[in-house]
């Protein structure tokens, strides 16, 4: 993992078409901008693990009623 320092205001890029903007940091929170294209998913972390720890909680033997979207 690539670990930077930025300051509020300053960018990183990521290839050529994501750049993350570090908006403002205000205690232990830092707000960031993220320009990306529109078909580049941008999903924060704790979404992805709730939804992995959602579908491996099933009980054996049920199934999904609803289809995934």
């Amino acid at each position: 993992m690539l670990v930077l320092s930025r300051k509020p205001g300053e960018k990183i890029r990521i290839g050529d078409d994501i750049i993350v903007t570090v908006v403002e940091v205000r205690g232990n929170r830092v707000r960031i901008g993220i320009e990306a294209p529109e078909d580049c998913g941008i999903v924060r972390g704790e979404l992805l693990e709730m939804e992995w720890t959602l579908e491996n909680k099933k009980l054996p033997g049920t199934v999904d009623l609803l289809p995934s979207p």
